[in-house]
């Protein structure tokens, strides 16, 4: 068995997140396993380097998965985007080391909300972004990043009900970049939790709108309480840009 590094695309749109599911069969991993089992004639079982929620896309998943062959032919990447939905892509396939594990090893990732202003919708990418018509006080928002960065327990950010797992997670930056019809929100953490960037992303809109006070931000986080977070942005809206090693 040769153990192999795997970058992957998707359009979450249509599926119930990343992890495979006992009671359906739109999810990336069981798509992705489905294919590589089909191709090798044998159960295929792949790791992602996370979850993503139902409806979250991706630009650079990554996993790791273990195959029969001794090296990936040049046609076999084509074969198995061949049986794959056009919605879900394998950009590429490498080998890796015996131990590389794409969750295990992952030391950072990159997350991207996008946000279109624009009076007009964008009728090619309306299933990639959210849209908010109304004016953002976007020096509000990054205000409120400032609490937020750093090593927290992100307890009220999350939609995790365990009691037993850490809520700790450390988020190195978050940086709102403007354009003339769009808003980029990119969240660089070591991890996040279930619905973390969400729940985020989804206060910082109501600070940008008024609704919530920059300063309030840092009550909320140190409240642990989920119950001061209720707005949770859309999923359509965020994507896995990358996962850095």
């Amino acid at each position: 068995m040769t153990n192999y590094k795997m970058t992957i695309a998707y359009d979450g749109t249509k599926y119930q997140g990343w992890q495979r599911l006992g009671n359906t069969d739109l999810t990336i991993q069981g798509k992705i396993e489905a294919v590589l089992s089909r191709i090798t004639s044998r159960p295929i079982l792949i790791d992602g380097s996370g979850r993503t929620d139902a409806g979250v896309h991706a630009k650079g998943q990554i996993a790791s998965v273990e195959l029969p062959q001794k090296r990936i032919d040049p046609k076999a990447l084509g074969e198995i985007n061949h049986y794959l939905p056009e919605d879900i892509q394998i950009l590429s396939m490498e080998k890796a080391e015996d131990r590389f594990h794409a969750r295990f090893n992952a030391k950072q990732k990159v997350y991207r909300y996008r946000i279109s202003v624009s009076p007009v919708g964008n009728v090619f990418e309306r299933k990639t972004m959210i849209r908010i018509e109304e004016p953002l006080n976007l020096e509000a928002m990054r205000r409120a990043t400032d609490f937020l960065i750093g090593e927290h327990d992100f307890q009220s950010f999350t939609a995790m009900k365990s009691k037993t797992k850490s809520t700790v997670r450390t988020i190195e930056s978050i940086t709102v970049t403007a354009l003339s019809d769009e808003i980029y929100v990119d969240f660089l953490g070591d991890g996040f939790l279930r619905q973390q960037v969400r729940l985020m992303m989804g206060l910082l809109i109501q600070v940008a709108q008024g609704v919530v006070k920059p300063k309030e931000v840092k009550n909320i986080l140190e409240e642990k309480s989920r119950a001061n977070t209720r707005a949770i942005a859309p999923a359509k809206g965020l994507c896995l840009e990358r996962v850095i090693y």
